[in-house]
């Protein structure tokens, strides 16, 4: 029991440091944007869009291969070629003299961007059946946390120009390897590993493979929906405050240590409490309802207070997904938990090509000055209508497999 304490507080610290490093850029990559193309907020939000759809095409075509390769090699290798990989991306972010080296970056990142695949089967290594739920909102606790500190970090260090939070981060993930390199300790015992097949390696085998499991498979699509639906605010939330409420650096920073707050809260803490209590399936329905409320009122907010106030809501819509993969794991051998997450890494990763493509060019249509409805919360309001259907989907799927 101690060692399992110890080794999720290992990976607990591993991931808080990786998701302080990306809070850091978030505040200030529109900035840099518009120096490199000399464009104003709406346009700079396009090149967003598509510098997320190349590291999402990237985590896409390889986070199954990592994936396999961590129930080859073990967890500890993958997870510190990844924390590596994302160091160097920073490295080219801060330096980049054109939008070019912008993408080139973002491609280093998604195909080393496996931490948060690895440390999913990590968790699910060291857990037990009932408690994967709960351990899996570390994940989440480690990514809200990491929201409070960077962008109040970015937001602070962006007074002495745009590239210097890119610099931090790069400063923290390469740290970060070298801590995980010293105390990270191996968590895939030797008989559960098993032999790397390209087969169900490439994103398009892992796919099929995924029929094997029939039980699961509708549960897999609401997930798949559900995070097309979180990149409204990953892709538009800067763009849309500095818009609509004429935010500067530090207030969108200042925002985004709050959802971070909100979300540490609801992951590190209730979801603890709320699962077990509600149990898995009506914890997800209560979510999906949460979430669908947050997206509806960010929408239609017209006074900068209101995001804040809309946070809580939004935040307590996170107790879905954790419920989710702990139903999703319970169900799937312990040597092809490395596959599974993989697999749900990569569909995710289709939502981080199509999600912000989508998410941006919708901001981008609704506040052109000759568009025939200025309406810049139409993001959220396809949020709205996705997490509806995922919802849908999730109820009649976990009548047939959960009973509460």
């Amino acid at each position: 029991m101690k060692n399992q304490k110890n080794a999720l507080l290992f990976i607990f610290i591993t991931l808080l440091i990786d998701c302080t490093g990306i809070g850091i850029i978030i505040p200030v990559t529109p900035k840099l944007i518009q120096e490199l193309i000399g464009g104003d907020i709406s346009e700079a939000s396009k090149y967003g869009g598509w510098l997320a759809f190349a590291y999402g095409i990237m985590q896409f075509l390889f986070s199954s291969v990592l994936g396999g390769l961590s129930d080859r090699y073990g967890r500890r290798p993958v997870l510190l070629i990844s924390l590596l990989g994302l160091g160097i991306d920073y490295i080219f972010l801060a330096f980049a003299p054109t939008m070019f080296w912008l993408f080139v970056g973002r491609i280093i990142a998604g195909i080393s961007g496996a931490s948060f695949t690895t440390a999913s089967a990590y968790i699910a290594d060291i857990s037990e059946p009932e408690k994967r739920a709960q351990n899996f909102g570390m994940v989440g606790a480690a990514f809200g946390i990491g929201f409070i500190l960077g962008p109040l970090i970015g937001g602070l260090f962006a007074d002495f120009g745009s590239r210097v939070p890119f610099l931090i981060a790069a400063g923290l993930s390469l740290l970060n390897a070298v801590y995980g390199y010293f105390v990270l300790p191996e968590s895939l015992s030797q008989e559960n590993r098993r032999a790397f097949d390209w087969k169900r390696a490439n994103p398009i085998g892992t796919f099929i493979n995924l029929k094997r499991h029939k039980e699961i498979i509708w549960l897999i699509v609401a997930v798949f929906l559900l995070n097309i639906a979180g990149q409204s605010p990953q892709s538009t939330w800067t763009y849309y405050t500095i818009l609509k409420f004429d935010w500067s650096t530090k207030m969108v920073g200042a925002s985004l240590a709050f959802i971070g707050l909100s979300i540490a809260i609801v992951q590190g803490g209730l979801i603890r409490i709320i699962v077990p209590k509600l149990g898995q399936k009506k914890s997800v329905y209560l979510g999906f309802l949460f979430s669908l409320i947050g997206y509806i009122l960010f929408a239609f907010a017209n006074q900068g207070w209101m995001m804040f106030a809309f946070m809580v809501p939004f935040a307590l819509g996170g107790i879905a997904m954790p419920a989710i993969q702990g139903i999703i794991s319970n169900r799937v051998p312990a040597n092809e938990q490395g596959e599974m997450q993989g697999a749900i890494t990569s569909l995710i990763s289709v939502t981080s090509i199509i999600g912000p493509v989508l998410m941006t060019e919708l901001f981008y249509s609704f506040t052109q000055n000759n568009s025939s409805l200025y309406f810049p919360g139409a993001p959220f309001m396809m949020s709205a209508i996705l997490v509806t259907i995922s919802l849908a989907i999730a109820m009649f799927t976990l009548k047939k497999i959960v009973s509460s």
